[in-house]
C-alpha cells in the first residue's frame, strides 16, 4: 500500500492551512522558466479544472481543509478564460476556514490581465495579485523572451488596483544578460513608482533544459559577473529597504502586515496542500510531487488514483535539517527556542559545525533567541544553507 493511500485510510482529520494550486498553461514559455508549463491547450481547460476540484475532493476523506492561504501559481492562470478561472477561484475560496482573513494570491503575466481579468480575480475573491514584471527594460525582457511591455505591468497594476485588490506583489530578476547595475536600479525605480506591498528580487538562473541554458552552452549569451550580480542584490536590499520594504526573506520584501502567509508556511517547514500537475506538497512529514504532465494528471484523476510521482517519507533528522536551512532564509533566522521546543534541542547545538564555522567567517550570527544570516552570509547564502541539511 503505498504512503498516499495509508493517508487517505485515516480518519483523523489533520489540519492543512496552505493550499498551492498549479494551472500549467502559458502563451509561450520564456527562456529561463523551468516550471512544469504547456503552451495552452483549449481542449484541456475543462479537464484540468473538473481533475483539480476532483483531486481537492480526495483530500478531505484525510483532512481538515480549512485554508488561510491560497496560492495559485503556474505557469500563469491568468491566460485561462476569465469565467473558466473565475469559478474555480470561488470554488477554492469556499474552503476558505471560516471567520479567517483569507489570503488568496494568484499569479499573472501582465500581458494577461485585462480589465475583464481584474473584475474577474476581484469578484472571486482574489485579495493578492502577483506580477511577473521580471524587468522594465525592453531589452532585458526580449532576452528573457517575456510577452509583456513595460507598459502592461503598469496598467496591470492599475486595472487591479480599479478593482479594489489590496496587495500587489511584483516578481524582479538581476543579474540578466546585458543587464547593467543601472538598469537594474531603473526597473527598481519603475517597480517602486507602482508602490507595491511586496517585491521579490531573484538573481537569474540557468536550470538544465530552459532555453537560456542552451544559450549558455552555446556561447551566445555570458553569466553576468559574480560582482556585478553581489552589487545588484545589495542596491535592491538598500533601495527597497529605503523605501520601506522590509526584507524579510533573501529575495522577498515587503509592507508591514504584506508579507506572503503561503509561502511564510512553506520556510516554516510547516504542512501544505498542492494540487495539479507537477504541484509538490507536504503532508504528514511526506514530501510529493504530482505528475508534471497535464494530460498524465488528468487521466490519473479520472481513473481514481493517485498522482504523485514522487514523494519522501522524512525522518525527524532531516525534517529537522529542512527546518534550519528554511527558516536560515528567513530575515529572522532560527528561533532557537522553537526550534528546541519542535526537535528537543538547541540547533546551534545540534548544528554546531556548522555554526562555527559559517559565524567564524561572519556568514552567521548567533545570538540567545536566534540563528540568522549576516548580509555577508546573505550574498552566500546556498553555500550556507547546504551545510545545515
Amino acid at each position: 500500500m503505498s504512503s498516499y493511500t495509508k493517508l487517505l485510510d485515516l480518519t483523523t482529520p489533520v489540519p492543512i492551512r496552505s493550499l498551492y494550486v498549479h494551472l500549467p498553461f502559458c502563451r509561450r514559455r520564456c527562456s529561463y522558466c523551468d516550471f512544469h508549463a504547456e503552451v495552452l491547450a483549449p481542449g484541456l481547460v475543462q479537464p484540468l479544472l473538473w481533475a483539480l476540484r476532483s483531486e481537492l475532493a480526495r483530500y478531505r476523506v484525510r483532512y481538515d481543509l480549512a485554508f488561510e492561504a491560497i496560492f495559485v501559481g503556474g505557469g500563469t492562470p491568468t491566460v485561462l478564460p476569465a469565467a473558466d478561472l473565475g469559478h474555480l477561484l470561488e470554488e477554492l475560496r469556499a474552503w476558505a476556514r471560516p471567520g479567517a482573513q483569507l489570503e488568496f494570491s494568484i499569479e499573472a503575466n501582465p500581458a494577461t490581465v485585462a480589465p475583464a481579468m481584474a473584475h474577474a480575480l476581484a469578484a472571486a475573491g482574489v485579495n493578492r495579485v502577483s506580477l511577473g514584471a521580471q524587468s522594465f527594460e525592453p531589452a532585458e525582457l526580449r532576452v528573457l523572451e517575456r510577452i509583456h511591455t513595460p507598459s502592461q505591468v503598469n496598467e496591470t497594476v492599475a486595472a487591479c488596483r480599479a478593482q479594489g485588490i489590496p496587495q500587489i506583489s511584483l516578481d524582479l530578476i538581476f543579474a540578466i544578460p546585458g543587464q547593467t547595475l543601472a538598469s537594474w536600479q531603473t526597473t527598481l525605480a519603475a517597480a517602486l513608482a507602482l508602490r507595491p506591498e511586496h517585491i521579490s528580487c531573484y538573481g537569474l538562473t540557468y536550470e538544465p533544459g530552459t532555453g537560456l541554458h542552451e544559450q549558455l552552452q552555446a556561447g551566445r549569451v555570458e553569466r553576468t559577473d559574480p560582482d556585478l550580480e553581489a552589487d545588484m542584490y545589495e542596491a535592491a536590499i538598500d533601495t527597497l529597504g529605503a523605501a520601506g520594504l522590509e526584507q524579510y526573506e533573501i529575495s522577498n520584501f515587503a509592507r508591514p502586515g504584506c508579507r506572503c502567509r503561503h509561502h511564510l508556511a512553506c520556510w516554516h517547514n510547516e504542512p501544505y496542500l498542492g494540487l495539479g500537475p507537477s504541484a509538490a506538497g507536504f503532508v504528514d512529514g511526506i514530501r510529493y510531487r504530482n505528475v508534471p504532465d497535464t494530460a498524465a494528471y488528468i487521466d490519473a484523476m479520472q481513473a481514481d488514483r493517485s498522482a504523485w510521482v514522487e514523494q519522501e517519507q522524512l525522518d525527524e533528522d532531516r525534517r529537522a535539517g529542512e527546518t534550519a536551512m528554511l527558516a536560515l532564509r528567513l530575515i529572522e533566522g532560527i528561533d532557537r527556542r522553537r526550534f528546541a521546543e519542535r526537535f528537543g534541542d538547541d540547533p546551534a547545538e545540534r548544528f554546531a559545525t556548522a555554526v562555527s564555522r559559517h559565524a567564524a567567517e561572519g556568514r552567521i550570527m548567533v545570538d540567545a533567541n536566534a540563528i540568522r544570516l549576516t548580509r555577508a552570509g546573505l550574498l552566500v547564502a546556498d553555500t550556507v544553507l547546504s551545510d545545515f541539511v
